[in-house]
């Protein structure tokens, strides 16, 4: 009796031994077969998890998307407005022609999937005391309408769950898709994201924010006084 063949696709693609029978069939189901010499039964689910594979987003693919997903928000025109608003949740949003500095963070990860409505209203409703909305706002709770588009708050989460890098004078430090808060004149929290587009006057990259007149790439960098440096890549990007 002949030896049961690998199947082909693992084989070919230099995957795992065990890439089929995670799937469920055994290498007795395996046989090789007239054309790509794939068992019929392996084929269509091996195709399947190869395609989910592939598919799959790395913590490399995560400063192009999210950066790309920045720069798609300069395209829109977004009216400046903080008013408090009852939205939705999961998934809120205010409507799509208004926003401040911390709308253009929320939108640009919910276009990579990543719903921050639902993570900030999830850590601070187990984590309130660490968060500074009692300190700030007087809240004795959390509010998921509007938690999450506050700049304190969202620092606070993303020291939690990303990574809080240097202060730097350097540009070279601040990478595409890297998080940074800053002070405004009146002590104001704002926002932004990094991007790989460098300034030609400056050579500092530039960042998409909102200070103002709608989402913006803009040479700003160092404008400000930069009270944080941040990295956060979503589960789904370190899985």
């Amino acid at each position: 009796m002949s030896k049961p063949q690998q199947c082909s696709i693992a084989n070919k693609m230099l995957l795992p031994d065990n890439f089929c029978t995670t799937l469920g069939y055994d290498k007795e189901s395996k046989r090789a077969e007239i054309g790509f010499g794939l068992g019929r039964h392996c084929w269509g689910k091996c195709i399947a998890l190869l395609l989910l594979v592939l598919s799959t987003p790395s913590i490399a693919d995560f400063g192009v998307d999210f950066e790309a997903a920045a720069l798609e928000r300069t395209k829109h025109h977004v009216r400046y407005d903080g008013s408090y608003m009852a939205i939705d949740y999961p998934g809120g949003d205010v409507p799509a022609d208004i926003g401040v500095c911390t709308d253009v963070v929320i939108r640009s990860y919910r276009a990579i999937g990543t719903d921050l409505q639902v993570l900030v209203h999830e850590d601070m409703a187990a984590a309130y005391g660490i968060y500074p909305s009692k300190r700030i706002w007087g809240l004795s709770r959390p509010d998921r309408n509007i938690d999450h588009r506050r700049v304190p708050n969202l620092q606070t989460f993303f020291e939690r769950h990303g990574e809080r890098l240097a202060i730097s004078s350097e540009a070279g430090s601040y990478r595409p898709g890297n998080i940074v808060t800053w002070t405004l004149p009146g002590n104001l929290p704002h926002i932004g994201i990094v991007t790989a587009q460098m300034s030609e006057t400056t050579g500092n990259p530039m960042i998409v924010h909102n200070i103002g007149a709608g989402p913006k790439l803009e040479d700003m960098l160092f404008r400000y006084t930069i009270t944080g440096h941040y990295r956060y890549v979503p589960a789904n990007y370190n899985e």
